[in-house]
């Protein structure tokens, strides 16, 4: 049985979804003003990972993640996300572009990079902008509910009136003001905008007040001309594509809402935006939100906080450009359980680079003559697994099924199945067209001096020249004590 951390009760408990029949789950996902980062792809492989092994435990899964493409103001950088400007609209000055082009070229970009990834697509990237009614639908059924109140520059959630406030969290943990000056309107520190105005007049993260002129992004409401606040759309969306017919008909149907069984998403977002969320849904519903919340540590860069002006805030085309196969970086993340801080650096990436191009080779070397896998050591896979994700664990199990002396078909079939889960693309080699040749002087003498030191012990360096021959063009085999050279087409 799986065994999973729950951020809301802070323990691991085992996983027993709402319906035997289907888990449902929600990720958060991009605000796509700009490339996401690979800090922010660790979140996602986290979010792939549970996703495979709850397919992998033979459980249905109806999986959605959300695209921020309006709402996120810049003040979220500071600490109060109902300040400062729309990062898609700043983005769209910053480029020259209007910010719908913008939230089109970005989410096209992280799409392209999630596939890289081999990140298992949801059942639907659920779009904020295309889900505009929803929202308002939601906001007006809190205010029917006595939960907002009305201040110059938008409709607010009241957290007073929800007793629970901050049990995800803690509201030591939601501080007041945190870096930003408090909007003095507001009731309480923490309470949040569900529906910000166009055109209202309130203060700048600089102090002084700034009026608004017209958006790219707005829509009228029952409140006046504006957008939402960050928080409402993941509740709206989550509600709606995973608790059927709570939306029918442009009106809010809460007796069809139904308890999410995981909600997913990086740290940095467990104190304030999914607290929200919590407050939204349960306000709105009256009914729990959601039974696991799971969230993802960060990750440092050379032992600094990732950020633009350190110049760390790599993105998948920073790992291509560099020579590295984007697997690698999922390799990399594997090493680490997901609730634990790592630290990235270009090392650490090589080294999983060339883990990674070795077993796929030793992979390709591995004959067929049995269709069916070890038990042992699939089941000790499983345990690893469904003990809270432990990757780490589970990496380690592959490379102790490959020493073995299993035979090679019971390696072969039990790594297929491995990767189902860890979506490494291991058996690639074996599927790579190639021929024998004979090899220019060049490539023999780097082959000799591999296998010097490979003689030596020294697998490390021997694996940096298996990988600059594949640069040159070449693969090679290691067979019964000879070393087969090949050519790639």
């Amino acid at each position: 049985m799986l065994r999973i951390y729950n951020s809301l009760t802070k323990k691991i408990e085992s996983f027993h979804p709402s319906s035997p029949l289907r888990v449902t789950m929600y990720a958060c996902g991009p605000t796509v003003y700009d490339y996401a980062t690979i800090g922010n792809f660790r979140t996602y492989i986290l979010s792939d990972v549970l996703l495979r092994t709850l397919r992998f435990c033979k459980l249905q899964v109806t999986y959605v993640m959300n695209i921020t493409d309006v709402g996120h103001l810049t003040g979220d950088n500071f600490g109060d996300a109902d300040s400062g400007e729309d990062k898609m609209e700043k983005s769209a000055k910053r480029l020259g572009k209007n910010a719908w082009e913008i939230a089109q070229f970005y989410t096209d970009a992280f799409i392209k990079d999630y596939e890289l990834l081999r990140l298992e697509k949801p059942l639907i990237f659920a779009k904020a902008t295309e889900n505009i009614p929803e929202q308002i639908v939601l906001i007006k059924k809190l205010e029917e509910e006595g939960f907002t109140y009305q201040i110059t520059d938008g409709i607010y959630f009241d957290t007073i009136k929800f007793p629970e406030y901050g049990e995800l969290s803690t509201l030591d943990e939601v501080r007041d003001g945190a870096r930003v000056e408090i909007n003095k309107e507001k009731r309480s520190s923490r309470d949040f905008a569900l529906w910000k105005f166009s055109n209202s007049k309130e203060k700048s993260l600089s102090g002084h007040e700034a009026v608004h002129k017209k958006r790219q992004m707005e829509w009228d409401s029952p409140w006046g001309k504006g957008f939402p606040g960050w928080h409402i759309e993941c509740s709206a969306m989550s509600l709606k594509y995973l608790s059927l017919g709570i939306f029918d008909e442009g009106k809010f149907h809460a007796e069809n809402s139904q308890t999410i069984d995981i909600h997913l998403g990086g740290i940095d977002l467990q104190s304030i935006h999914h607290q929200n969320e919590i407050a939204q849904a349960e306000g709105a519903t009256g009914k729990k939100f959601v039974k696991y919340w799971v969230h993802g540590a960060f990750i440092l860069v050379d032992g600094k906080k990732m950020s633009k002006s350190l110049g760390n805030n790599y993105i998948m085309e920073d790992v291509t450009k560099n020579g590295f196969d984007p697997l690698a970086l999922r390799y990399l993340y594997l090493q680490t359980h997901y609730r634990q801080e790592m630290n990235f650096t270009w090392g650490s990436l090589e080294a999983s680079h060339n883990a990674l191009v070795h077993l796929r080779d030793e992979v390709a070397n591995l004959s067929e003559d049995k269709n069916h896998g070890d038990k042992v050591y699939e089941q000790r896979f499983i345990d690893a697994l469904q003990n809270d994700l432990d990757m780490p664990r589970a990496l380690a199990i592959v490379w102790e099924l490959i020493k073995s002396r299993r035979s090679d078909g019971e390696k072969l079939a039990s790594i297929m199945k491995f990767d189902e889960v860890l979506g490494l693309d291991i058996t690639r080699n074996r599927h790579i067209k190639e021929i024998y040749i004979s090899v220019p002087d060049n490539i023999n003498e780097l082959i000799v001096k591999r296998t010097i030191l490979r003689k030596e012990g020294k697998y490390q360096d021997a694996d940096k020249i298996r990988e600059e021959l594949r640069k040159e063009g070449y693969i090679i085999e290691d067979k019964n004590g000879v070393t087969i050279p090949r050519k790639l087409k």
